[in-house]
């Protein structure tokens, strides 16, 4: 009998101990630390459940229907919530939120484009998600399954505050499932009860020409209107270097030569409002020369918190696949990259 009562027990804390890696933890397992007996800052408050409903997903996808929220794990991130405010921005709180990661909410959602005839690739998909309130707010499909830091939006079911230890303030607690965009620095996408996520492409069209493999200059395009053009790399901006391993999702390495260019959030953000509904809604569609085309959203380049910039980058005259070229620092893959950029067009 005792024999057996050992073999249930060390039974039990195996399943217990499981891969920690990506958010991926027994946040179950996990108790209040009162006391601070461990190294950890994320467990010393009391974890609060958040009332959630069922979750749709529909639009271009093979197999619509309800998210089986059931059989995912929980993820846990951190977030400084903090809301546009006139001219300025409001703290709201700092919290440990654990949920369910969009990336596995649509793992087994098959995406079927509308434009698949036109541009097969599937960076140019993106999600809207819309509440209970009427309210929506967009993630482009690269800012879910390209980043190098997976699993850092989720729908949040759990929330704890993130308390300070000298001056012990308290934060507002949250009383339903919202969205949470650990990268945003701004976090006006964290929408409440959300209850439908519909998987879309860019509605707008471009001609495939692969023979075209040099752009002469970049056109900046806001809600139809052309706002900039230039020929050569604005002289006004700091450039950075970037170093990075270059690897493309088929083609695997191309190369590990550092890039340095201009961030173009720096060029946007004096042809752009950064509001409520831009931050929610706006969508950054890059484009090269012979077609091919990115989707990112506005909040995913002018409104991070992780420093991981988009960065434009002047390769010179000689060279194919140039003059222009983005570099998305955030992403594991090559692939939203565009070579011989020709123009970039921001509706919201």
């Amino acid at each position: 009998m005792k024999r057996s009562l050992i073999i249930i027990f060390i039974a039990f804390m195996m399943a217990s101990c499981v891969d920690n890696s990506e958010g991926k933890v027994a946040i179950s397992e996990r108790t209040r630390d009162t006391a601070d007996m461990t190294n950890d800052f994320y467990d010393n408050e009391p974890v609060h459940d958040l009332s959630i409903g069922e979750i749709l997903v529909s639009g271009e996808v093979k197999n619509p229907g309800k998210a089986d929220l059931a059989s995912l794990p929980l993820r846990s991130v951190i977030v400084k919530e903090t809301l546009l405010s006139g001219d300025t921005n409001r703290f709201v709180g700092a919290y440990r939120y654990d949920g369910y990661s969009l990336y596995d909410i649509l793992n087994s959602f098959i995406p079927d484009k509308a434009n698949k005839e036109e541009f097969l690739p599937i960076i140019d998909l993106y999600v809207e998600i819309t509440n209970k309130a009427g309210e929506k707010a967009v993630f482009s499909w690269g800012e879910i399954y390209y980043p190098v830091n997976r699993h850092q939006i989720i729908l949040a079911t759990r929330v704890m505050e993130i308390v300070p230890s000298k001056t012990k303030d308290h934060w507002p607690l949250p009383v339903a499932c919202r969205i949470v965009t650990a990268p945003d620095l701004i976090t006006e996408r964290n929408i409440q009860e959300p209850e439908r996520i519909t998987v879309k492409s860019l509605e707008r069209s471009f001609t495939v020409d692969r023979d075209k493999n040099y752009s002469e200059g970049v056109s900046l395009v806001v809600n139809d209107s052309l706002m900039l053009s230039f020929s050569s790399m604005p002289e006004e901006y700091i450039s950075v270097t970037y170093p990075t391993i270059f690897y493309g999702r088929g083609k695997g390495i191309h190369s590990v030569t550092p890039f340095s260019g201009i961030m173009l959030k720096d060029i946007l953000k004096h042809h752009i409002a950064v509001d409520q509904h831009s931050l929610r809604s706006g969508l950054v569609i890059v484009k090269g020369a012979d077609g091919y085309r990115s989707a990112f959203t506005l909040s995913e380049v002018v409104n991070r918190n992780d420093q991981s910039e988009a960065i434009l980058v002047d390769v010179g005259e000689e060279k194919e696949g140039g003059r222009f070229r983005l570099f998305t620092s955030a992403d594991f893959f090559s692939d939203r990259a565009v070579f011989a950029l020709e123009t970039i067009l921001i509706d919201y």
